[in-house]
């Protein structure tokens, strides 16, 4: 597979990251990220919880627009804000990436995502995924196994 359609370029609104790479996480638990997305990260890397048993990797730019200032929105007063804030603040690990492109993923995140030596890293659109390869495929089958139907769905709302 090694990488489908993956490029990045910069756009008005900011970073677009697309593409997947399949890569290894080392024995120090570092994830050497796929050349094309590197330029991204040069002021750091955010790594967190996602939503679907993978891992988020944001820019700290990207960080604030979509984490922080939408979680920044929900009232604190709410069992159900409080928990997003949680799922996404105690997670979270600031880093910067080395000379060679990598990056340390803590313990608790490996663990999170079930990473084990292969994985895959996905540009989606404003942040990576990092996804156990395995996971990935399963993920990816049912992905476009519904993308049709979820279009549809999706165009009827508007």
């Amino acid at each position: 597979m090694g990488n489908s359609g993956a490029k990045w370029e910069s756009t008005p609104k900011g970073l677009m990251l697309l593409g997947e790479y399949e890569h290894t996480i080392d024995d120090k638990n570092r994830l050497t990220l796929p050349a094309k997305f590197r330029r991204a990260f040069v002021d750091g890397i955010l790594l967190t919880r996602g939503m679907d048993g993978c891992l988020n990797a944001y820019t700290p730019s990207e960080w604030a627009r979509t984490v922080t200032d939408k979680l920044a929105a929900l009232d604190p007063l709410s069992q159900e804000a409080r928990r997003m804030r949680r799922f996404f603040y105690s997670g979270a690990s600031e880093a910067e990436l080395d000379r060679q492109g990598r990056v340390m993923i803590p313990g608790a995140l490996l663990e999170y995502a079930k990473l084990g030596r292969e994985v895959v890293v996905a540009g989606v659109h404003d942040h990576l995924e990092i996804w156990d390869r395995t996971a990935w495929r399963t993920e990816l089958a049912e992905v476009e196994g519904g993308a049709e139907s979820a279009a549809e769905r999706l165009a009827q709302r508007n």
